[in-house]
C-alpha cells in the first residue's frame, strides 16, 4: 500500500521549508492557518472549519457516519527564538523560529491527509487538528472550549511529537504519564518603601524574596510523602524594586514552574505552595498576589491505544523504544487525554540531533514518511478493533 508517491513527497517537503521559513509565534499563526488550509483542500475533506479556537483548522473526512471519531492532531506554532542556522529555508521572521518542530508535525497531519485521499477508510470519521498556541499551553484548551468543536467531538484523540535524543523514526512509547503537569505560579509581594538610608522605615520584600527563593524548591522533598510521583519547583525569575540606589524597595515578584507527573499531585504542589507564601506574608507582614499562566496538565496516554501502535510497528518493522519515566517537559495535549481515550508518542529524530528548543534545531525530513505510516495505520487498527 503506497500512502505516499514521489512527487506528493516533494510536495510535502517544499510545504515543510515554507512552513519553517515563515514560523509564526503563538497566537498569531494566521498565515500559516491560511497555508495549511489551501493545502488540505486538495486532499477533498468532507468538510474544514477553520478559526477554530483562535487559528486552528480542522478538516474532516467522513468514511462511515457509524464508525468511530478519531482526531489526529499536529501543533503549528513556533518560539521566539533568534535561528542560527544557514540553510536555504532558514526562517526569515527576525527573533522567531520552529525550534521545537511544529512545522514538521504540521507537514506530517498535511501528508496523512494525502494518504486518507489515495487509500479511503473503510468506516470511521477522521479529523485531522492543526492546532494554534500548542507553546503557551492555551490551544488545546480553546479549541475544546470552541463551539464548534461539538460538531468533532472525537472518541479518540493521537498525536506525536518529534524527539532529539533517540534514533531516527524510531517509536517512543509509554502507558500512563508521558509528559508532565506545569504551571507557571506568579507571585507579587508588596511591602512599604523608604529611603535606602532609612530602611528601618519600611518594610522590604527582601526578606520574604530570599525565603521564598529558598523553600519553593524545596517542597516537594520536605513534603514528599503527600505525592505519588515526581514532583518539581523550579525559581526562574525574580525581581525586587527598581534600580535606585536611593530607595529601599517595597515591591517584588517571584515565578516559579510548578512540575508534576499527575494532575492529582499538582493539586497538591500548587496547595503546598500557596501554604508556604501565605505563611511567609504573614511572618513578614506583607501582602501577596498568587496568580498561575501556561497551564498543562499531565499528558496520560490510555494503554489500549499503545497497544495498538505496538502491535502495528510490529507489524511493519517500525522500532519501538519503551521508556521508564514521562517526560519532565509539558504538551498542551494532555487537555486532549484529560477529556478523551488518547495518546501521545514519540518519534526520533535522531540522536545526534540538536535539542528542542536549541536555536540550531531543525526538523529531520526523512522521518516524516514514517510517522505518517504510523499514524494512517494505527487508525486503520482502531476501526478494526
Amino acid at each position: 500500500m503506497e500512502l505516499l508517491n514521489n512527487d506528493q513527497l516533494k510536495e510535502l517537503l517544499a510545504l515543510r521549508k515554507w512552513l519553517h521559513k515563515n514560523p509564526e509565534l503563538s497566537g498569531k499563526e494566521k498565515n500559516t492557518s491560511r497555508k495549511l488550509e489551501t493545502f488540505i483542500r486538495q486532499t477533498s475533506p468532507d468538510k474544514i472549519i477553520t478559526g477554530l479556537g483562535g487559528f486552528g483548522v480542522a478538516a474532516v473526512y467522513v468514511f462511515d457516519e457509524k464508525g468511530p471519531t478519531i482526531l489526529v492532531r499536529a501543533d503549528m506554532d513556533a518560539l521566539p527564538i533568534d535561528e542560527v542556522n544557514t540553510f536555504a529555508h532558514k526562517s526569515r521572521n527576525d527573533g522567531v523560529s520552529h525550534k521545537c518542530g511544529h512545522d514538521g508535525h504540521s507537514t506530517i497531519l498535511a501528508a496523512l491527509g494525502i494518504a486518507l485521499k489515495n487509500n479511503p477508510l473503510p468506516k470511521g470519521r477522521i479529523i485531522l487538528l492543526f492546532q494554534p498556541e500548542e507553546e503557551t499551553g492555551k490551544g488545546a484548551a480553546k479549541v475544546i472550549a470552541d463551539e464548534a468543536f461539538k460538531m468533532i467531538k472525537p472518541d479518540y484523540a493521537i498525536a506525536l511529537h518529534n524527539l532529539p535524543g533517540f534514533e531516527k523514526a524510531a517509536i517512543v512509547l509509554r502507558d500512563g504519564p508521558f509528559a508532565a503537569a506545569s504551571t507557571g505560579m506568579i507571585i507579587k509581594i508588596t511591602g512599604s518603601s523608604s529611603h535606602a538610608a532609612q530602611p528601618e522605615q519600611g518594610n522590604s520584600p527582601v526578606k520574604m524574596l530570599a525565603h521564598a527563593m529558598r523553600e519553593i524548591p524545596e517542597i516537594p522533598h520536605k513534603k514528599s510523602a503527600k505525592f505519588k510521583d515526581f514532583a518539581l519547583a523550579t525559581i526562574i525569575h525574580s525581581k525586587l524594586g527598581e534600580v535606585a540606589f536611593g530607595t529601599n524597595p517595597g515591591k517584588a515578584v517571584l515565578m516559579a514552574t510548578l512540575r508534576t507527573y499527575y494532575n492529582d499531585d499538582m493539586v497538591v504542589l500548587v496547595k503546598e505552595a500557596e501554604r508556604l507564601v501565605k505563611s511567609l506574608a504573614e511572618e513578614y507582614k506583607m501582602k501577596i498576589e498568587i496568580s498561575y499562566t501556561e497551564d498543562f496538565p499531565a499528558t496520560i496516554n490510555d494503554k489500549k491505544l499503545n497497544d495498538v501502535i505496538r502491535h502495528m510497528c510490529d507489524e511493519l518493522g517500525e522500532e519501538i523504544v519503551e521508556i521508564d519515566e514521562a517526560f519532565r517537559w509539558s504538551e498542551d495535549f494532555g487537555h486532549f487525554t484529560s477529556n478523551f481515550r488518547g495518546t501521545l508518542f514519540g518519534i526520533g529524530s535522531g540522536k545526534d540531533s540538536p535539542g528542542l528548543h536549541n536555536n540550531d534545531y531543525d526538523f529531520p525530513d526523512e522521518i516524516l514518511p514514517h510517522a505518517v505510516q504510523v499514524f494512517y495505520h494505527t487508525i486503520r487498527k482502531i476501526l478494526n478493533t
